[in-house]
């Protein structure tokens, strides 16, 4: 296949930590597409990367996958300053939003923090929002189902949420409650793409998470 663009730009995959989720595999599913649409890609398999102000200057992407783990005050202040900058991130579920769990700057970043998903995987449905229709992630997708891990969130009320899943009342909840499961923010000159939605592979055969996964990757970047 020829690339869509004939600029090319460069993406950084950041993959580790908590092996459940992974971040090898998962990662690859989406190096080709990046490739096809004019990337140069690189990977590290360490935060240090963080810390390297001007590569991550010369980055227009950064695609993390980096469940749980510890991020120094040195690597986080890195990544959000280059985030400021204009450098973009994006990342599905635990790879982004159950990661460096002690780190509020890094939450305040991202713009939600993982609390707890029921036991096992919940055939549940993905709503996108009537009102962001226009939006380029979510333009001309409906409601679709999906069989996987659902994430109850801690969000920031910043973030502009794009689609949204609904818990059932009951249990400890005494009504049903719409959580958020995509969104995108603005952070200084950058963006951030973040899906709930992505704990295992076969999560991505679903062609609405696929192509929303894509488009965010797209979106998020300078």
């Amino acid at each position: 296949m020829t690339s869509e663009t004939s600029a090319t730009r460069k993406a950084l995959v950041v993959r580790g930590g908590w092996e459940g989720h992974q971040p090898v595999k998962t990662t690859e599913l989406f190096l080709p597409f990046l490739r096809d649409r004019g990337f140069d890609i690189d990977v590290s398999e360490t935060l240090e990367v963080y810390t390297d102000a001007e590569r991550l200057a010369a980055t227009d992407l950064v695609v993390q996958c980096w469940t749980m783990g510890e991020i120094t005050g040195e690597q986080s202040e890195g990544l959000a300053a280059a985030v400021r900058d204009g450098t973009g991130l994006a990342g599905w579920h635990g790879g982004i939003v159950d990661a460096f769990r002690g780190d509020v700057g890094y939450h305040q970043l991202t713009g939600g923090q993982f609390l707890m998903h029921p036991p096992g995987f919940v055939d549940h449905a993905v709503n996108p929002v009537p009102e962001r229709s226009d939006h380029p992630v979510i333009a001309g997708l409906g409601d679709f189902r999906v069989d996987t891990e659902q994430y109850w969130m801690s969000t920031d009320p910043l973030v502009d949420v794009l689609a949204t899943t609904v818990f059932p009342a009951g249990g400890e909840r005494d009504r049903a409650v719409t959580m958020p499961a995509v969104w995108t923010r603005n952070w200084g000159a950058g963006r951030v793409f973040v899906s709930t939605i992505g704990h295992k592979p076969d999560d991505f055969d679903v062609p609405e998470v696929r192509t929303l996964t894509e488009r965010g990757l797209l979106w998020a970047s300078r």
